[in-house]
């Protein structure tokens, strides 16, 4: 066949090219269930001759949500999307309110969940949202509807002429699915992406990921399937003849990628901080002349520069380092096989680039938004002059950028949304013509692409001076001490910064200097502990003008997550609520 242009043409596409006996493996029982391309083609289709049994129609809204990725989620994604429905992945960490919002909304009649958990979560609204008909779950429990019920009533091929009909008749630009962002502020909005969105994006993203050695390579996926980075991913991983295995849970990815030895995973820089982290902590508990070593070799990797930059000499220690150290810590991690990890949704810091290059395991730092289905820009190692540290790369075909007047982000191309789902007026907000309003603040350079913050959360303090807090914020991670950190200033007289410590590292920075541990909350109080991090300030302010330093902070020890409503499902920060929720501290500080 031709290029696909629809989401369900790819597998068939797969199948034509490069036919998978594991296109996609998920653990069920503590076991590795896997389909070949064929065995997924089949259960697509009697998933969806069960669900036209069932009376889902071209244009029904059916929601999905799942803790976990795994196959039954892709077989139902394709079922719907080849018979005209549309669905609505929704994050499983949203609140009830979210989801009974979201299901009105969206007009969804059906949805399909992945345990018991969130079985009664979205049960615990149904008798709010009049368009819902029924929950099924993936995973099988006593009293539950189980997805079987509808995949059986597929069991007859009676159907599957109505299923090719409606298939065939499905055109690139109509409506696959609406992706209800994550904001940090104010309702979701759902975005309309439609089958050409993804496909071109997929198809011109292609070039850019290198280690997909068609029909050979290996995946790893764990980030959440609702989000369209890795939605988007899997689609490119099928397009390319990658085997997906599903990670069986955010706790078990070490065991994965060691089961696994994938050539390719996603990340957010949340996971490779912590992987870092991990690793340095690691690294530096041997003690003696191993942690020597490894700090020599740590100390290369953060020195490292695309395309050999930094010379010979550097690359011949670096291969000492790399058979030393790094070599091992690849093997302990499962990374044997790693060609590339794409990291987005959110600034990865430039030191954590440099390392991750430096002990041999890719970091691809990509940009884009739900709204641009979801890939802008990336950068890549399959091409000369294609990489540069701080930026998130050039364009992908078919896309164009170009900076507006007062610094914004501005896309355009087959990648662009269709809109937002009911929401006329939101969409007109971010469009001039063709072109979409990113909401990011950037620059390009030499067609790098380089984002200095988002324009919305950029704030003046009460003497007029603009604060970029992503800036700060990212600066400020790069001190082993500090986990997580807010920055705030807004009409006040100078920035000041909220900085959630890291326990591991105080851990080790106490070990170091002979400091008795006792608790991270009793060493936040410690002025040995909250002077070493006012240091750590005082070197990331050297980099900016007067007005931008960071003048006082606030240190704290509860991380900023999802689950206490600091964090969007995406891992960015919620303003509000954290100043909210730090208020009488701030008002103390800035009284001082």
């Amino acid at each position: 066949m031709n290029q696909p242009t629809r989401l369900f043409d790819i597998p068939k596409y797969q199948q034509e090219h490069f036919p998978l006996e594991v296109m996609m493996s998920s653990k069920l029982a503590g076991e590795w269930k896997s389909y070949s391309t064929s065995e997924f083609l089949d259960a697509v289709d009697q998933a969806s001759r069960g669900l036209l049994e069932l009376g889902v129609k071209p244009g029904d809204k059916i929601a999905l949500i799942s803790h976990n990725n795994r196959c039954e989620w892709n077989i139902m994604d394709h079922a719907l999307l080849q018979i005209g429905a549309i669905d609505v992945p929704i994050y499983p960490t949203m609140t009830e309110a979210d989801y009974e919002y979201i299901f009105n909304h969206s007009e969804s009649s059906y949805c399909f969940v992945s345990n018991d958990e969130l079985y009664h979560k979205v049960s615990n609204v149904l008798d709010k949202c009049p368009d819902m008909k029924k929950v099924f779950s993936f995973e099988q429990y006593e009293g539950m509807n189980h997805w079987s019920e509808v995949t059986s009533l597929g069991d007859s091929s009676a159907r599957q002429e109505e299923v090719n009909s409606i298939r065939d008749n499905i055109k690139p630009q109509d409506m696959a699915t609406i992706i209800y962002t994550s904001g940090t502020t104010g309702l979701p909005k759902g975005v309309m992406l439609s089958h050409s969105n993804l496909t071109t994006t997929v198809i011109a993203s292609t070039p850019r990921i290198p280690g997909l050695v068609k029909g050979k390579a290996k995946a790893l996926s764990f980030l959440p399937v609702c989000h369209s980075f890795e939605r988007f991913i899997q689609y490119l991983y099928m397009y390319n003849g990658a085997s997906i295995y599903f990670a069986e849970a955010i706790e078990t990815i070490k065991a994965d990628l060691n089961y696994t030895q994938p050539a390719i995973f996603t990340a957010v820089p949340r996971l490779l901080e912590k992987f870092f982290d991990g690793i340095v902590a690691n690294g530096t508990s041997a003690g003696g002349a191993k942690k020597m070593i490894f700090e020599w070799a740590v100390s290369l990797a953060l020195k490292w520069e695309p395309e050999h930059a930094n010379g010979a000499f550097y690359h011949w220690k670096l291969g000492i380092a790399d058979k030393l150290v790094f070599s091992k810590v690849r093997a302990a991690l499962g990374l044997t096989q790693i060609k590339a990890v794409a990291s987005g949704s959110a600034a990865l810091q430039p030191r954590l680039a440099r390392f991750f290059n430096g002990i041999g395991v890719p970091i691809l730092e990509g940009y884009g938004l739900t709204e641009t289905s979801p890939v802008i820009s990336v950068n890549t190692t399959t091409q000369p002059g294609m990489i540069r540290i701080g930026a998130v790369g050039k364009v992908i075909d078919g896309v164009e950028a170009k900076i507006a007047d007062d610094g914004e982000i501005l896309a355009k191309g087959p990648n662009i949304m269709m809109g937002y789902y009911k929401a006329p007026e939101l969409t007109a907000e971010v469009m001039s013509g063709d072109w979409f309003h990113t909401g990011d603040i950037g620059v390009i350079e030499d067609g790098f692409i380089r984002i200095t913050d988002r324009k919305k959360e950029m704030f003046k303090t009460s003497g007029g001076k603009y604060i970029a807090p992503q800036l700060l914020e990212n600066s400020l991670k790069a001190s082993h001490l500090i986990s997580q950190s807010m920055v705030i200033g807004s009409n006040r007289r100078f920035p000041a910064a909220i900085c959630i410590l890291n326990e591991d590292g105080v851990k080790e920075w106490c070990k170091r200097h002979s400091i008795s541990y006792t608790n991270i909350d009793e060493m936040s109080k410690d002025n040995r502990v909250s002077d070493r991090v006012w240091q750590d300030v005082e070197t990331m302010n050297e980099g900016f003008a007067k007005w931008e330093k960071i003048k006082k902070v606030i240190i704290d020890t509860q991380e900023f997550t999802v689950d206490n409503g600091c964090l969007t499902p995406t891992f960015k920060l919620k303003r509000k609520p954290i100043l909210a929720k730090y208020e009488s501290q701030i008002e103390d500080l800035y009284a001082e």
